[in-house]
């Protein structure tokens, strides 16, 4: 796949800058631009490039691109980094795709769903695009080590979504479960976003690591967040509605830590989740209700916290530019206890 020359582009001083997310957003019009026509507006319209250059609010914070650019600051040839954060935008813009699609979720960042607007046979099609557009571009710009990287994301993505599709039909779903599947579908990019941009930039195997451990468990702390938001989060500035996790009946790290509590509400709320359709508006606030008094927001904000610890313990293991290990500091933060 012809891509421009991504080391050529130029790098910014300041870690995930607006120029730097300006030459990863130009990188990916490119390779989007050249799929075939149909499969292209499906592209443009979930990546947000429909009307011109994309807006923050189509691009959203950006995460996985930012990790990649503060992680390459840790070798010696940062410049890279726009190749890691292109491909790691790419992966996950194929798996909010098919994950839109498998979850039955109409809507995406405040508007309708690919899915929604093109059908599923386009939306699937487009995903598959993404990723083969994502694999050219460590083609072009990597080496065998990050190709590696890639194919163990990528296996451990699918094992996690898996998980995730299973936990709909199971009835004892236990934490343990839950986060196995969450560091697979979640953790897994975050992680592989810092250790492509590392390997990218010649950091040392050491350094590889460290910033692996530290992108997977703050994608956990991440993930866990955005369960809370599911079910308290304020629509207008998550783009669904509120409840929308529990209409579903998804087992999200709240409802599963509620439904193990020890106490005789977990029956009223098993119950309530065993109907086998989505909730009504009174039964989504009836389990609202039992699933934080039952403490399952409060063990869901506490397990967070632990994977936010050893994120952030992970960054301190090994010698880092003070300015990378701040910038990913503040983004393992602001992932943990994230507003939208």
């Amino acid at each position: 796949m012809p891509l421009p020359d991504l080391a050529a582009i130029p790098y910014a001083s300041a870690v995930g800058s607006h120029s730097d997310l300006a030459a990863v957003d130009a990188a990916i019009l490119d390779a989007v631009d050249q799929l075939p026509p149909r499969i292209r507006a499906v592209a443009r319209y979930h990546l947000g490039f429909t009307s011109g250059p994309r807006t923050a609010e189509h691009r959203g914070k950006a995460l996985r691109p930012r990790l990649a650019l503060a992680a390459a600051r840790c070798g010696p040839t940062p410049e890279r980094a726009v190749a890691a954060a292109v491909s790691v935008e790419l992966m996950h813009g194929f798996s909010l795709l098919h994950d839109d699609i498998m979850d039955g979720d109409r809507t995406r960042r405040g508007r309708a769903a690919a899915w929604v607007v093109y059908g599923v046979p386009a939306a699937l099609l487009t995903g598959d695009a993404l990723l083969t557009l994502a694999l050219g571009v460590l083609a072009d710009s990597g080496t065998a080590a990050s190709m590696g990287v890639c194919v163990r994301m990528m296996s451990a993505l699918v094992r996690g979504q898996g998980d995730d599709l299973a936990f709909e039909d199971d009835q004892q779903v236990t934490v343990d479960a839950y986060l196995e599947m969450a560091e697979g579908k979640t953790g897994a990019l975050t992680g592989a976003a810092c250790e492509l941009a590392a390997t990218l930039a010649g950091a040392p195997p050491a350094v590889v690591e460290a910033l692996e451990r530290f992108g997977r468990h703050a994608g956990v702390a991440f993930q866990i967040a955005d369960d809370v938001l599911g079910i308290w989060g304020d629509s207008r500035r998550t783009g669904k509605p509120v409840g929308s996790d529990l209409v579903a009946r998804k087992k999200t790290l709240p409802v599963v830590a509620a439904l193990h509590a020890a106490d005789a509400e977990a029956g009223h709320l098993r119950a309530l989740l065993d109907t086998g359709v989505p909730l009504t508006e009174a039964q989504t606030r009836q389990a609202t209700v039992l699933v934080e008094r039952l403490g399952g927001r409060t063990t869901a904000e506490a397990i967070a916290q632990q994977h936010l610890d050893l994120a952030l313990e992970a960054l301190h293991c090994c010698d880092l530019p003070a300015v990378a290990r701040e910038e990913l500091r503040s983004m393992a933060h602001h992932m943990a206890a994230r507003s939208r």
